[in-house]
């Protein structure tokens, strides 16, 4: 019996010895060494086995304690600001935007920042699909932001007349696509602080680790075309990547314009791309595209104005984040209407990197397309070597310019419309300190 309990002891033992040798040891996956994710803010708690809604968790106060306004959009600015239709009595001459509570979305109005696009995108489709959309105070008064341009809103929507609101502000979120902001110091700070702690433990969008599929990776400075042509000097040398529609194309260049919905303004570039680029590339910037440019920024002397340089497409690797991209196509100009007084004359107040400056609107709208109707041809002098020719005309006392190249100088060529009336369509442009209209098509030019 002793030798048997013996026996049993020493097979147990060579058990735990073999056991410790196999499980004791640190087990590394299946899939080799991995490396933690990107974003530094790591789940705090498990997935739920079940997400749950929280931007439908919560109405709208129904005791009086908070103010409130059922409001339309006007415009969307990005994620987490828009403009909305408040009330004369209550914004007068001051500010219409909101600026939503609790919740801060990357940014797209200056500066890309990753995941800006997707949350400008969602909060877009959710309030243009509303069928109501109500603005709530967090207490009985609306309060500006520290701006004292932006009223701190929660946002309610509904897409069906008799349904319930949903917060956009917790939908954004509970969906990853904004980081706290005050999130826990507000009436709804409770579900704000569980809607983030979900998106965390789901990883969600900007707390997935994951690379964001509508941003540029590449070596350049992403960044909107307002922001480069409203601080030009500060990013001249260096390479940027943005975004905008094909207008024009001559000269081995091309013109560049996007619209800022905050403004109400095109923001406009002139690309040139030289004699190298061929194939793909030149397929990429085919009037009427959405195209992702990325290039340098070099002031042209003989232009008198700055312009993107060094793009390039590499055929072999289309996705390079170095590559002209296409977007989309089927995009028209804007050919946004403008009278000559306002083209001579014109003044705006715009936010700078440096604070708030004035600049022409000549200025502002470089490089885009405008309309002018009713300019009178003053002189029309003879055309130059190449068929070119400037028009001098003027309505209500200002002088504009209209330079006629391309198409459009054929198209007069041993006619002068001096003494008439004529509506142009083209681009402005800078020539020894002036600002005038280059039109390069027939239908740029329309004489009466």
């Amino acid at each position: 019996m002793k030798r048997q309990s013996a026996a049993i002891a020493w097979l147990l033992l060579a058990c735990l010895l073999c056991g410790c040798s196999f499980g004791c040891a640190p087990q590394q996956p299946a899939g080799g060494p991995t490396s933690a994710p990107a974003q530094s803010e790591a789940p705090a708690s498990p997935a739920p086995a079940e997400p749950v809604d929280y931007a439908a968790a919560v109405q709208p106060d129904d005791t009086g304690a908070t103010a409130q306004l059922s409001v339309a959009v006007e415009s969307f600015v990005d994620g987490d600001t828009a403009y909305f239709t408040f009330p004369t009595e209550l914004a007068g001459e001051g500010p219409r935007k909101g600026r939503f509570l609790a919740v801060n979305t990357p940014e797209i109005t200056g500066k890309v920042e990753e995941y800006g696009k997707a949350a400008a995108a969602f909060t877009r489709e959710k309030l243009e699909s509303a069928v109501s959309i109500l603005l709530e105070s967090d207490d009985g008064e609306w309060h500006l932001d520290s701006t004292g341009e932006r009223y701190l809103v929660w946002v309610w929507y509904r897409t069906q007349q008799d349904g319930p609101y949903r917060n956009l502000n917790i939908e954004l979120l509970q969906n990853g696509l904004g980081i706290a902001s005050s999130s826990a110091n507000n009436r709804y700070g409770d579900t704000c602080m569980a809607a983030i702690a979900q998106a965390k433990a789901l990883g969600l969008n900007v707390y997935s680790g994951q690379p964001d599929p509508d941003f540029y990776y590449g070596d350049a400075v992403e960044l909107t075309l307002k922001e480069l042509r409203l601080n030009t000097a500060a990013y001249e040398g260096i390479k940027v990547a943005f975004e905008g529609v094909v207008t024009m194309n001559g000269f081995n260049s091309v013109y560049v314009e996007d619209y800022d919905e905050e403004t109400g303004r095109y923001y406009g570039i002139l690309v040139y791309y030289g004699y190298s680029l061929s194939g793909g590339g030149l397929d990429v910037l085919t009037v009427g595209n959405l195209a992702r440019i990325v290039g340098t920024l070099q002031y042209y002397e003989a232009g008198d104005s700055y312009q993107i340089s060094g793009v390039t497409y590499r055929q072999i690797r289309p996705d390079d984040p170095g590559n002209l991209q296409k977007l989309g196509e089927g995009y028209a100009p804007a050919y946004a209407p403008m009278t000559a007084e306002a083209f001579v004359n014109g003044v705006a107040t715009v936010e700078t990197a440096e604070g708030p400056a004035e600049r022409s609107l000549a200025e502002l709208a470089l490089c885009t397309t405008v309309s002018m109707e009713g300019l009178l041809v003053e002189q029309a002098p003879p055309a130059g070597a190449d068929g070119e020719r400037t028009l001098l005309c003027t309505a209500d006392g200002a002088e504009v310019p209209v330079r006629l190249e391309g198409a459009a100088a054929e198209a007069l060529a041993g006619e002068s419309p001096a003494g008439r009336l004529i509506d142009v369509r083209g681009v402005v442009e800078r020539y020894d300190g002036d600002y005038q209209i280059l039109v390069l098509t027939t239908e740029g030019i329309t004489i009466h």
